[in-house]
């Protein structure tokens, strides 16, 4: 059961810094027409390029642009200051740099390069307002890579392992094939090695049958959730199993057959393609690229779900919770698929209507 609402106040910009310190397919990134415009008090920081992926080094945040493959870190003042730049980033289509993790001082990039997706590890050095990127050391290499489904979400899961959606890179049989990293969610440890409890023995694959997963996040009992883009009639929220085969290119959104994980909710993917997500306050968070929108699903009832701020920001690429307890929102107008307002691309801090 899905329901509208505008339940969220739109936080004050100084209030949450002093706090902090064309794919032709239906579930693709596909362009959409901006209907609304973002509050200036709302704004942390504007004018980013094309970024994809929101990060926080302690209370410091740290965010990826796609095609300039810069890391930027934004100031408590919402000034940007670059990072570093990732060597050998090739972007084209949606590849490019797109998901990047922080623990214990180094920062994880999952990025494009000209013939493959990898995922790279670097120190971070210095001090807020100072920070940089030290030398790179790729952990993982090989994994398929397109001009559209390539994946790109990294995050760290509560048992310390390395975590990473892999597209099927346009290829739908690798989905099913598990000598493939095609369309799966990885599982790693912060070296790239195989963890000795994996699923499948002596892989990296945690589940398998997905065509682009692009979030994922955990609740607190350890429960993992994972949004996926569909084709042309259902984008996913999947509860993820160990091992489990969620159904591509065999079955898009609920199928009922067996061997096949469904989803926990399905949409139209003119109404989502689910990207970034996070949980925070007892649910689940997951911002929309085609459907302009933030829906927020209750983990005590997987089944309903609301919308938020729909077409007020335009496309919403990723959220995280900031240092301060409040979200902050991600928007991507300016990727070649939306409708740029001034001043876009935009981190936006919005707190939940308590």
């Amino acid at each position: 059961m899905e329901s509208r609402s505008r339940a969220f106040l739109v936080a004050p910009v100084l209030a949450l810094l002093c706090a902090c310190a064309p794919s032709p397919s239906g579930g693709s990134e596909q362009s959409s027409a901006r209907t609304g415009s973002a509050g200036a008090d709302a704004t942390v920081t504007a004018e980013l390029d094309a970024p994809w992926s929101i990060a926080f080094h302690g209370a410091t945040a740290v965010v990826s642009e796609r095609d300039s493959a810069r890391i930027l870190e934004i100031g408590s003042d919402g000034i940007q200051y670059e990072v570093g730049v990732i060597d050998g980033v090739e972007p084209s289509g949606e590849g490019g740099l797109l998901g990047i993790a922080i623990r214990e001082g180094q920062l994880f990039a999952y990025y494009t390069t000209a013939d493959d997706n990898r995922i790279e590890r670097f120190d971070l050095t210095g001090q807020p307002g100072d920070l940089a990127l030290g030398g790179g050391t790729t952990i993982l290499a090989g994994l398929p890579a397109a001009g559209n489904h390539n994946g790109g979400r990294i995050a760290f899961g509560p048992d310390a392992m390395l975590y990473a959606t892999v597209g099927d890179a346009g290829e739908r049989r690798t989905a099913q094939d598990l000598d493939s990293l095609g369309g799966k969610i990885l599982r790693m440890t912060p070296e790239g090695q195989i963890p000795a409890d994996n699923p499948v023995p002596g892989s990296l694959v945690y589940s398998y049958g997905h065509r682009n997963p692009q979030g994922i996040a955990w609740a607190p009992d350890g429960r993992m959730f994972a949004s996926e883009f569909g084709q042309n009639t259902w984008d996913e929220l999947n509860l993820i199993e160990a091992g489990g085969n969620y159904g591509w290119p065999e079955a898009e959104g609920t199928a009922e057959r067996a061997g096949f994980l469904d989803p926990v909710q399905q949409w139209r993917p003119s109404d989502a393609s689910p990207s970034g997500m996070t949980i925070s306050d007892g649910s689940l968070y997951i911002a929309n690229l085609r459907g302009e929108r933030l829906r927020r699903v209750p983990l005590d009832d997987l089944s309903s779900s609301t919308e938020h701020l729909v077409g007020e920001y335009g496309r919403l690429r990723d959220i995280a919770v900031a240092p301060d307890g409040s979200l902050w929102l991600l928007t991507n107008n300016t990727d070649g698929r939306g409708d740029p307002a001034p001043g876009d691309d935009r981190i936006v801090g919005i707190e939940p209507d308590r």
